[in-house]
């Protein structure tokens, strides 16, 4: 399962902190960002997802993340 998020982060080490803080959860996740897409994409995949987690984590770090249709 793959999901896919628009978010609000900017910069490059932002991605890396971020992709560490999920990792320490979510172990089993593969996790990546296109900063160049005008919509900032995070895209998550897994065998079993928890979107809500992830937004949650996102907004409690200071950025917007909604899951984009």
């Amino acid at each position: 399962m793959v999901e896919v998020f628009k978010t609000n982060v900017q910069k490059e080490k932002d991605t890396n902190f971020i992709i560490a803080i999920i990792k320490r959860q979510f172990p089993m996740y593969k996790i990546n960002f296109d900063l160049e897409d005008c919509d900032k994409i995070l895209r998550v995949e897994a065998s079993e997802l928890e979107p809500a987690s992830i937004i949650e984590y996102l907004n409690h770090l200071g950025y917007s993340c909604a899951v984009l249709d």
